[in-house]
């Protein structure tokens, strides 16, 4: 649709005139009032208070100018009149491409308070159109509505109010897509006395499970307090065996947010249940997340990371930091 099509069209609702008054669905009424000030924080007595209300001139009790538009709502399933600019200028400019919405601003009089019992009516008029214009979000039309309520023929409040409807444009692609990994961001474990000798089989492409003085197998390891201190005061090396890698998808979640420093979103983690009967948690890489299964064949995988240095351009905030390793999992055979 061109430019002047579109002009022309509106010119058209424009010259319509005004929407057919159309009334609130209840009279102005006190639950309402109470709710909204409650909302918005206003404390203002004479929406609530009858003797504060005469005291500062009257009537009775009155209701908040700011909700004018509250009393005419449509509800959550209303639908639009066949007549209502704002519907026919939104279709119109959907149907030419400019899909998108933003509000801008509203400009607002508000002639006199209204209060309980009394009956309110909305009619709108399309005032302008301005447009195409090239706009951050992307190209659009900007146009002004009328919004008019009334009691019985009284004006009571007016609203112009106007919207941006545009064409977003296309994203632009990044010039190097993120790397799955960075080493220098990424959080490195941390090991203690009681779980070095998993770290160190780590670096060394192991997966050891702490096997306890019964045989059983128990991982994450659990302190060496349970066993009892040398001669020399101190406790004696954690016995385990060497895992084969090889397990099942147990569960597994997608971490979509919050952003994990060095990683892309988003990653799969997943706890195995390894084939000596423990289960670990570990990233699941080599994979779709939607095609991650309960019982899916997996096997682990070690990633070498080297070492960062900032005196040599490196990237690290933490100064110097040594080559390491850090284990995952893949579906067994490969990636898929």
């Amino acid at each position: 649709m061109q430019p002047a099509q579109i002009r022309a069209a509106a010119d058209e609702i424009k010259a319509a005139g005004a929407s057919a008054p159309r009334a609130g669905r209840d009279p102005i009424n006190r639950p309402m009032i109470h709710n909204w000030i409650e909302a918005m924080g206003d404390a203002n007595p004479i929406y609530v208070d009858a003797d504060a209300a005469r005291a500062a001139g009257h009537d009775g009790i009155v209701a908040p100018p700011a909700m004018a538009q509250v009393w005419t709502m449509r509800g959550l399933h209303g639908v639009r009149t066949d007549d209502d600019p704002l519907g026919l200028m939104t279709e119109l400019l959907d149907a030419a491409g400019y899909t998108s919405v933003v509000a801008t601003n509203c400009d607002t009089v508000y002639h006199r308070y209204v209060s309980p019992g009394e009956e309110v009516t909305i009619s709108s008029e399309l005032v302008d159109l301005v447009g195409p214009k090239h706009t951050a979000l992307g190209e659009g039309w900007f146009f002004t509505t009328r919004n008019t309520w009334r009691v019985d023929d009284e004006i009571v409040a007016e609203m112009d109010f106007r919207i941006l409807k545009f064409a977003p444009g296309a994203k632009p692609r990044p010039a190097d897509p993120t790397p799955d990994l960075d080493p220098a961001r990424l959080i490195r474990p941390t090991a203690s006395r009681d779980t070095a000798f998993f770290w160190d089989g780590v670096a060394a492409h192991e997966l050891r499970i702490q096997r306890l003085d019964d045989g059983s197998l128990r991982h994450p390891p659990i302190p060496a307090t349970w066993k009892p201190r040398g001669d020399d005061g101190e406790f004696g090396t954690t016995d385990y065996i060497v895992a084969s890698g090889r397990g099942t998808v147990y569960s597994h979640v997608v971490h979509h947010a919050p952003k994990v420093p060095g990683r892309s979103l988003p990653f799969v983690v997943a706890l195995v249940e390894l084939e000596e009967g423990v289960r670990m948690l570990g990233e699941l890489r080599g994979v779709d997340p939607t095609d991650v299964r309960i019982g899916m064949r997996v096997e682990a995988t070690f990633l070498d990371f080297p070492a960062v240095d900032r005196s040599g351009g490196g990237s690290s905030p933490d100064g110097d930091r040594p080559a390491w390793t850090l284990y995952a999992f893949t579906p067994e055979g490969g990636p898929q």
